[in-house]
């Protein structure tokens, strides 16, 4: 497995960790029953699970841009030590993105969600050319 699929992987893992955070904190301010079932009144949360709800839904958006870029480098046969780097980039800024979110570092949120998005791009940009 190439090392872009790696952590393709481990990014897709620390998923559940994000929808962990998110589901502990929601369900702890709105209850439990209420996030176990059907959901059919509309509770909004606030604070710190609006928060994990947002970083939740960035990771999912980052995930499939990520996994795009995987792919095309990989099926290409393009893969290098550059792009394997780029991809470990990727991930280490989605780790540090869920703190970072949670606890509201400004401005090193908005810098780190910029380095792993950057980095997936970059890799696509390698792609073509």
């Amino acid at each position: 497995m190439t090392a872009e699929l790696t952590y393709l992987t481990l990014a897709t893992l620390w998923l559940a960790v994000h929808f962990c955070a998110y589901a502990w904190t929601a369900g702890r301010q709105v209850g439990f029953d209420y996030t176990m079932g059907p959901r059919d009144q509309n509770r909004q949360l606030s604070g710190k699970p609006a928060r994990l709800q947002r970083a939740l839904n960035n990771h999912f958006e980052a995930l499939i841009l990520f996994a795009i870029a995987t792919m095309v480098i990989t099926y290409s046969d393009q893969a290098t030590t550059t792009t394997g780097a780029l991809a470990l980039v990727f991930l280490i800024a989605r780790i540090l993105y869920l703190p970072a979110y949670y606890w509201g570092f400004t401005p090193w949120r908005t810098l780190i969600w910029l380095l792993g998005f950057a980095s997936t791009f970059l890799i696509l940009i390698l792609a073509l050319i």
